[in-house]
């Protein structure tokens, strides 16, 4: 931890703690382009930062029983403030007028229900009296769900990262009632500390400049507000084509070769993010490099990051799935929270990796990541919830704590596994074998370093310490009798781990991340033919038609919510869909196409672009806005989102989307306007390539030309499934895969008539491989078809 920083402002002497490990510790809120930062404000109202590391003890009130407006929400992090004693409101037009009426200053709190530090700063300051005396007499006081409005959270989080040493969650910002911001940080605990400024402070001094100095930071609002609009427009300008996409990739190559860490896997030192955009773009890479050492460093740098991921603490051993990321750059420790666009985008990352190496370790990943979503994540009528905490009760009616829910000791494997195992060369129990193979130990294996507040003390997290064969060989067992010990031992932890409280499930839908989701599924029951996990991708797109889909319109909703028994609410009025709604949705549905070649997910994915280009596309400066012009009306920028980061960004995904749809269907302006969108991004692709790898790899393809590889025979025979499996078994990034039935009439044949002239071979299944407009000779084997592909 480096020392103390103490600098002048106003006249006033600061000090702020520099970030640390401890600062660092399973900060929840934080994203993979925001590790490890200290919580700051913004240098327009004179104050320290509050520090992460460490939290001051103050006297906590109960909650009150009587709740606040937050009550009639739906969303499930705005419920977990309801009985808070702060006068909030929900993110709307009556705190705006009341900010007005009042003259007073909104104080906006973002935040998500599975966030340990928005957690921690309701238990600490929210809960507390007198600070909700504050909150409801001096300022209007706005909670928001960042996973409904990522507008909201988008646009100050700009302010925020830009007049501060960092961003993240929960993020608390002060706000003009015009809605200019002017002061904001993140998690600020409630009292002040040797190094650090404490919330209740921080509300009495923006309360003192509100009344004495309005003026100026009203006008300095407003300078900063103009600055950034400035700075985060992306626009063509005089650009009439994007950047040479060998040029792009060389360059985003190196920057992740010169960030990758050789031991363990990933691209920082620590916390580490699973970041499967990067992991995509490297596979890639891979593919159009395959001769060259750089290509050969590429796959290497991939397969290695996901197996050391896998072997890690950051995946659940007994359950399935990944928690959110590691506090440390072994992937030991994770912050526990489980988030649905990180289980959805790593069973693709894992099932890409299984074509590229044949490797089964791969597969049984990503098959244990959907296990995990069909079992906790899945609603009965095919949606998928957004989250799992990382804080859970230790027994019932106990304070929540951090990993509670995942972390084990010593005594309670032993006392779970306590047969012998036979035919070993020294006494050992199963207990004692799950012990050595996974890292356990008598004292626990977490540092008090990455445990700050001693939650884990004497706990242990699994992580795999040895291979099979180590192991079997340390003993003196066969490494299958190994593999069915240590499967049914962690069988056994699971079936015990049922009767621990559960941690808080986030039931909120969001259509974005089911557009994930659905992609995740299709794609591995693809790849490894299995009809049931595609039967799963089916399920969640028809929940995407029915519940989130306004038929009338062609617009999406953002969010629904399970309610009582298994049925499905929304909110009044509804919340409508954002970009990245309709890109991820649009992803899931070519992907399901190609899956299952029902042609009905390809209409529908048409209509939905058609819908999003609409509400979003910018016709003078190309590209897509975040949000609709109307739906943010008021908010002090309209982006467009330019990192690929936790998520990909929508516009990365809408790039590779117009790529696929023209292969689809032959349109020019889906991409003329692809074209576009490459263009107005080519300044940051040029500057930073790391920070937008999935769009550099849409650079590629579409520099490239997407192969369209044509499958004409009966879906049900088996000669036809037997090609379309060859396919779905190779790595083929840039393509579309195209079933023609034979009928001229259908959906297809109508966009691209040129499938009407080709043929099956004497009667037989035949493959056509097409680019550039001209196609192959037909081929009716899948090993023939195999070595045309590999080319």
């Amino acid at each position: 931890m480096q020392g103390a920083r103490a600098w002048r402002c106003r006249g006033l002497l600061l000090t702020r703690s520099a970030p640390g490990l401890a600062a660092s510790r399973r900060y929840a809120g934080s994203s993979s382009q925001d590790k490890n930062r200290s919580v700051t404000v913004g240098s327009l109202v004179p104050m320290s930062a509050g520090g992460k590391g460490s939290r001051t003890n103050c006297s906590w009130s109960t909650p009150q029983k009587v709740p606040n407006r937050l009550i009639s929400e739906k969303s499930p992090y705005l419920l977990q403030h309801a009985y808070n004693p702060v006068d909030w409101y929900p993110w709307g037009q009556e705190a705006f007028d009341k900010a007005r009426k009042e003259n007073k200053p909104i104080f906006l709190s973002v935040g998500y229900s599975t966030c340990h530090w928005c957690h921690l700063m309701e238990e600490e300051s929210f809960q507390n009296e007198e600070i909700g005396r504050l909150l409801s007499e001096d300022f209007v006081s706005v909670k928001v769900d960042r996973e409904e409005r990522p507008d909201v959270d988008k646009a100050y989080m700009t302010f925020v990262q830009a007049t501060s040493s960092g961003g993240g969650w929960p993020m608390s910002v002060w706000l003009t009632p015009s809605l200019q911001p002017f002061v904001g940080g993140t998690y600020f605990p409630p009292e002040d500390g040797l190094t650090r400024v404490g919330f209740r402070t921080v509300l009495m001094r923006i309360r003192e400049q509100w009344k004495q100095n309005k003026s100026p930071l009203l006008k300095t609002s407003q300078r900063v507000t103009t600055a950034l609009l400035a700075r985060s427009e992306i626009s063509m300008g005089d650009r009439q084509l994007p950047p040479s996409a060998v040029t792009t990739n060389s360059r985003c190559f190196q920057q992740l070769d010169e960030s990758y860490d050789e031991e363990y896997g990933g691209f920082a030192e620590a916390p580490k993010f699973p970041t499967p955009v990067i992991l995509s773009f490297l596979f890639s890479y891979w593919l159009s490099h395959r001769l060259t050492q750089d290509g050969a460093r590429a796959q290497q740098m991939a397969l290695h990051t996901l197996k050391m991921m896998a072997n890690g603490g950051i995946r659940d051993h007994v359950g399935q799935g990944f928690h959110r990321y590691s506090t440390d750059r072994q992937w030991h420790v994770p912050h526990f929270e489980k988030m649905l666009y990180d289980q959805a985008q790593l069973t693709v990352a894992y099932s890409q990796a299984f074509q590229i190496s044949g490797d089964e370790f791969y597969s049984e990943v990503a098959k244990g990541i959907l296990q995990y979503v069909a079992r906790n994540l899945s609603h009965r009528s095919g949606g998928f919830y957004s989250a799992e905490d990382g804080d859970s009760p230790p027994e019932r009616g106990m304070r929540p704590k951090e990993g509670a829910f995942y972390v084990w000791t010593a005594k309670e494997v032993q006392h779970l596994l306590p047969e012998p195992v036979l035919g070993t060369t020294e006494p050992l129990t199963s207990g004692q074998l799950l012990m050595k193979h996974y890292g356990l130990t008598e004292a626990g294996n977490v540092s008090p370093g990455q445990d700050p507040k001693g939650e884990l003390q004497g706990q242990s997290v699994l992580t795999v310490r040895y291979s099979l064969e180590l192991t079997a060989a340390r003993f003196g067992l066969e490494v299958e009798a190994v593999r069915t010990l240590l499967s049914s031992g962690l069988e056994k932890l699971f079936q015990a781990r049922k009767h621990r409280p559960k941690p808080h499930l986030d039931s909120k839908m969001l259509a974005a991340w089911n557009g994930l989701m659905v992609s995740g599924f299709a794609v591995t029951g693809a790849v490894l033919g299995q009809e049931r996990l595609i039967n799963y991708a089916i399920s969640g797109a028809k929940f995407l038609k029915r519940h989130m889909f306004d038929v009338a319109s062609g617009r999406l909703m953002r969010t629904c919510y399970a309610g009582s028994g298994g049925t499905v609410e929304h909110s009044n009025p509804p919340c409508w869909g954002f970009l990245e709604d309709y890109a991820f949705v649009v992803r899931g549905l070519l992907d399901l196409y190609e899956a299952s070649q029902e042609s009905a997910w390809l209409e529908w994915a048409l209509r939905l672009q058609d819908t999003q280009d609409r509400l979003f596309w910018d016709s003078q400066g190309g590209g897509y806005f975040c949000s609709e012009a109307e739906l943010g009306a008021g908010l002090p920028l309209r982006l467009k989102d330019d990192q690929d980061g936790a998520e990909p960004s929508a516009n990365s995904v809408s790039a590779h989307n117009l790529l696929r749809l023209h292969g689809f269907t032959g349109h020019k302006d889906w991409m003329h306007k692809c074209v576009c969108l490459l263009a107005a991004f080519s300044e940051r692709m040029r500057r930073v390539p790391v920070a937008l790898p999935e769009m550099v790899r849409a650079l590629s393809a579409h520099q490239q030309t997407l192969k369209q590889i044509v499958i004409c025979g009966d879906p049900q025979a088996k000669d036809t499934k037997a090609l379309l499996q060859c396919v779905h078994s190779i790595y083929i990034p840039n393509k579309v895969l195209i079933l023609a039935d034979g009928d001229p009439s259908s959906f297809l044949c109508r966009q691209l008539p040129f499938l009407s002239t080709l043929r099956r071979l004497e009667d037989q299944a035949t493959a056509y491989v097409c680019e550039n407009q001209a196609c192959s000779i037909p081929i009716t084997e899948p090993c023939e078809l195999r070595k045309l592909l590999h080319q």
